[in-house]
């Protein structure tokens, strides 16, 4: 079921518009416009490969594909070396295809810069690693970096049931019910590759068994993958990322932990994971554990660096700590506190001392007259007024006596006697 085209290729849109690099590289027409090296960066099963046998398929030139994980320089050399020869003795170009280049040392690397910067090769590269960080800068400079985006759930369906008609697939030999076809949208979570190789394993199961219709029980028994009732636009969608929330609010880590699993197991977007632990991290913990937003935004960027299935073990981290982390919502309930008083009317001006003393005639109007410099006074507090009239001796700020709050409602107590001493 490999695409034969370019039109055949599911998903990357953003890459097959006309004139596109992708499109050069596939369908070349000679002359200026004639394609570049290309280093591939994507997720697993989004194309990469594929791609690469386009680009030599497609228009008939040499193809020599290389593995990073078992070829040596040696290798490379050879290939360059052949490349060259070929070209010189009239014969066609060849593209280099090499799987993995992440897993390249930099003298592999540095092996393939002559034949990409005297075009003896057009070099194919794919990584599921960001390529700033895996690949030598000379090489990813004389090449061109394509990043392909991950399979969405409608990309992979279409993938599906092309291969269940196609005479190259299964050409009409078993049906899929329609709980099937989530189950495997499921499980392939975005990947291409993996989705036709549980599609095989299960239609394989049902003609064994004499089945017209590859049902939810047989494709569990064909790839050993339980079905996971969850609905991701629905009501499991709702009720276990709840459950996920207030497990972690509740400070149990399995519960949490669980629901977790549960959600990437039914192939729940990682990135929907990753926001609610950031608001989890303010909103049930703040400053009760400062460093908890510090590790859920890191844990959101790794879900974009890394990408699943690696990224459950970032996700795993960051829903531990959480859990584990004492608990506070004061800054939570401060904030909404301070939004109602707000929303009642109560702002009035600002204090004059305070207001911008920068511009041109700011001094007529007395603003900033009387302003103290915090730096300058005893401790760094400076009495004097900061809130309009209308909200001034408020509190809002109300910390727990939890992890860190513990002392920063010790603090908070003494600077509030300062400030108010006028």
């Amino acid at each position: 079921m490999r695409p034969r085209s370019l039109d055949e290729v599911v998903g990357q849109a953003h890459l097959l518009h006309p004139g596109s690099p992708l499109r050069r590289l596939v369908e070349p027409t000679g002359g200026p416009a004639a394609p570049t090296s290309v280093v591939l960066w994507g997720p697993p099963g989004s194309g990469k490969t594929t791609i690469a046998y386009l680009a030599s398929s497609a228009t008939g030139r040499r193809f020599v594909e290389l593995s990073a994980v078992t070829a040596g320089v040696k290798d490379v050399r050879q290939v360059v070396d052949g490349a060259r020869r070929t070209i010189a003795a009239g014969g066609p170009e060849t593209v280099l295809f090499v799987d993995e280049v992440h897993r390249f040392s930099k003298s592999q690397q540095d092996a393939l810069l002559p034949g990409v910067e005297n075009r003896w090769v057009t070099l194919v590269a794919a990584t599921t690693e960001n390529p700033y960080f895996s690949v030598i800068s000379p090489l990813l400079s004389r090449s061109l970096l394509l990043t392909l985006e991950p399979l969405t759930e409608e990309d992979v369906r279409g993938l599906v049931r092309r291969a269940l008609a196609d005479e190259r697939g299964l050409g009409g030999a078993v049906e899929l019910a329609p709980e099937a076809e989530e189950h495997l949208l499921r499980i392939a979570g975005g990947d291409a590759r993996r989705a036709l190789t549980a599609l095989e394993a299960g239609a394989g199961a049902a003609i064994a068994l004499g089945q017209p219709v590859l049902d939810v029980p047989t494709l569990e028994r064909a790839v050993d993958r339980a079905a996971v009732r969850y609905d991701k636009t629905g009501d499991q969608h709702y009720d276990v990322a709840s459950a996920f929330i207030k497990s972690i609010r509740g400070s149990d880590v399995d519960a949490a932990l669980h629901y977790l699993a549960r959600m990437v197991e039914a192939g729940e977007d990682p990135r929907f994971i990753a926001r609610r632990l950031v608001i989890s991290a303010s909103e049930d913990i703040g400053l009760a554990d400062p460093t908890a937003l510090q590790v859920a935004v890191a844990g959101a960027q790794a879900v974009q660096l890394i990408g699943m299935p690696e990224a459950r073990i970032n996700l795993a981290q960051v829903v531990v700590h959480l859990a584990l982390a004492p608990k506070s919502n004061a800054a939570y309930l401060a904030v909404d506190a301070a939004i109602a008083d707000v929303r009642k009317g109560l702002a009035g001006p600002v204090p004059p001392h305070l207001r911008d003393s920068h511009y041109a005639g700011a001094g007529k109007l007395d603003h900033g007259t009387g302003y103290r410099y915090a730096h300058d006074a005893p401790h760094g507090i400076a009495s004097q007024q900061y809130a309009p009239d209308a909200v001034d001796g408020r509190d809002y700020y109300a910390p727990t006596a939890y992890g860190a709050e513990r002392e920063l409602r010790e603090r908070l107590a003494r600077v509030r006697r300062v400030l108010r001493e006028r």
